[in-house]
């Protein structure tokens, strides 16, 4: 699949003003102004993560609605319900909010709608269940802002509401007697993007304050947090980046017997890392949702015994394997859908549906076939009962929310943002659907976005790649939205001789940049190039930069993203 190479603009005096204060190589610098770093405290911040720098959870619009209507419901012997989403920031929410609940209050229960019977968010069924066993006060976590109706209706028959959400609120709000939410007009709070099991965090943080509590009871959830923030691909700025790195430091150190289970069935040995929670912890959390029933991620987190949680996590391990086979087996049968019909490939977009593909999966099949066939906004819809029920997924720089809004008379539900979304319509509907989606993409996206773009932040000497170079680099650790790892450019390298096949689908890499010393690399699924860089010729390449171990010895090696004849030689 062609790719577009994108070099981030540079900003020299602000380089070279953070350079003078920091004294470290240009191109870190270049790295810490691209991310908004331009002043020593602000580098200092970024490298040391402090949890003295979170903010005070008072600070939160409604807070301390919300505690005084905890403390109310603790007073009057009220029973409460926790409420939270199917996915991992829903889960982690939960099994936050009510494990230290619990330790304070022994009238209390958790509610996980079910993905399929009651789909995302405050459902009737769960406002049935708390209305039928006499819950006075729910908490809602990573849900509710949008459920209006919902909310009203339990507000009428005497169940309150606290919403801890942090999605974009609407102009009009839920009657809950508190609403935290950062996002909300007149929040006060100083940082927006905290996931929902941030949220949930501060609340028990207030709680906490109000009764006297050490916060070392608090921390104790911070590897939870960091499992939500790295899975719900939030931005991974500050709030997010110091719950993150203290998170991932108790995971590395003393993890829980719950995510110690998950690790090893999943046979990591290295250090955990937010690549590692978002590909190895998270599908794993996600498919007890997709596959079955989310209590179970919840029942994990919240288990104090390394046999018992070691059982539940083969269960959620199951559910994984599961999945897995079944997207893999779907996204091979859409593949076959679109290169049987030449009309599909010349396509803009991707509409495939199927009544007989698990609803738990399309958004994942969706996100696959964008990445690894066919580079354009794609829908993967299924039946669910007697309506239509699919998921979206777009290609960088361009709206897909926006484009199915376009088609909205057609549907009966859908929601979502810029680069994901959901809908269900009915299955008569579904061919006018996939023409008009493909009209309103055709005449709205440019010919560029159809073409992945990697973008680069930096050109470099391999030379400038030195083990005290990497030391610093590493320490750009917990990456994500905003933060991303680090991605170079290095061009005119030639072959030593040594680069080879392995395993018939990588490349060993061997390469050096005008005569300098050799370095090696892994170019993973390129083994198409191998002729053309075994011909000598000049190449430019994109890679990150990571550790290798073999042997007992740890070195340097480049992991190419993308290989291309030289600019120039």
């Amino acid at each position: 699949m062609q790719k577009r190479w994108t070099v981030k603009k540079y900003q020299p005096s602000q380089e070279q003003q953070l350079q003078a204060a920091l004294k470290i190589h240009p191109i870190l610098c270049r790295l810490l102004v691209q991310r908004g770093i331009l002043k020593f405290e602000e580098a200092r911040h970024f490298f040391r993560p402090s949890l003295d720098d979170l903010h005070d959870p008072w600070l939160m619009k409604d807070m301390d609605k919300a505690v005084s209507r905890i403390e109310e419901a603790f007073f009057r012997r009220e029973k409460i319900l926790v409420y939270g989403d199917y996915d991992v920031d829903g889960t982690t929410a939960v099994a936050t909010v009510y494990g230290f609940l619990q330790q304070l209050y022994d009238n209390i229960e958790f509610y996980i709608p079910h993905r399929y019977r009651e789909g995302y968010g405050i459902s009737m069924q769960g406002i049935e269940y708390a209305r039928d066993n006499e819950f006075g006060l729910v908490i809602a976590l990573d849900c509710g802002i949008k459920s209006i109706d919902y909310i009203a209706h339990a507000a009428e028959i005497g169940i309150d509401f606290i919403i801890c959400d942090h999605h974009l609120p609407d102009a009009i709000l839920p009657p809950a007697v508190a609403i935290l939410n950062p996002k909300q007009e007149g929040c006060p709070y100083p940082y927006k993007e905290l996931s929902g099991c941030g949220i949930g965090f501060k609340l028990i943080s207030a709680l906490a304050q109000k009764k006297g509590i050490p916060m070392a009871d608090v921390y104790q959830y911070l590897d939870l947090v960091a499992t939500s923030i790295a899975a719900d691909i939030v931005p991974m700025t500050g709030e997010n980046r110091v719950l993150a790195f203290h998170g991932l430091k108790q995971v590395n150190e003393v993890p829980s017997p719950g995510i110690k289970a998950l690790l090893t069935l999943s046979n990591l040995k290295e250090k955990l890392t937010t690549s590692n929670l978002v590909f190895v912890i998270a599908p794993r959390v996600n498919a007890a949702g997709r596959m079955d029933d989310a209590r179970k991620a919840v029942n994990l987190f919240m288990e104090k015994d390394d046999e018992k949680a070691l059982a539940i996590a083969e269960m959620l391990h199951g559910d994984n394997q599961e999945r897995k086979g079944i997207d893999m087996s779907i996204t091979q049968e859409a593949v076959s859908i679109i290169q049987n019909d030449a009309g599909m490939i010349a396509r803009k977009s991707t509409v495939l549906f199927q009544p007989h593909w698990h609803k738990g999966v399309v958004g994942i099949v969706a996100s696959r076939l964008i990445d690894k066939y066919y580079y354009r906004p794609t829908i993967i819809l299924t039946q669910s009962n007697d309506k239509v029920a699919g998921s979206a997924r777009s290609v960088s720089g361009f709206n897909v929310y926006e484009a199915i809004h376009q088609c909205k008379d057609l549907l009966e539900n859908y929601g979502g943002h810029f680069y994901a979304a959901g809908m269900t319509l009915k299955p008569e509907n579904v061919p006018a659907f996939q023409e008009r989606f493909e009209a309103v993409v055709s005449a709205t996206i440019s010919p560029d976005l159809l073409i992945p773009e990697i973008v680069i932040d930096s050109e470099v000497w391999l030379s400038d790649l030195t083990p005290a170079f990497y030391n610093i680099l590493r320490q750009f650790e917990p990456l994500g939205p905003e933060n991303l790892r680090p991605v170079f450019l290095a061009r005119n390298l030639t072959d030593t001789g040594f680069s080879r096949i392995v395993k018939d689908e990588h490349i060993k890499l061997s390469v050096r940049q005008r005569n300098g010393t050799p370095f090696s690399g892994i170019g993973f699924y390129m083994a198409d190039k191998f002729d053309f860089i075994a011909g000598k010729k000049p190449f430019d390449m994109v890679f990150t930069v990571e550790e290798n171990e073999w042997n007992g010895n740890t070195t340097l090696q480049l992991k190419a993203i993308d290989i291309r004849p030289a600019a120039y030689a």
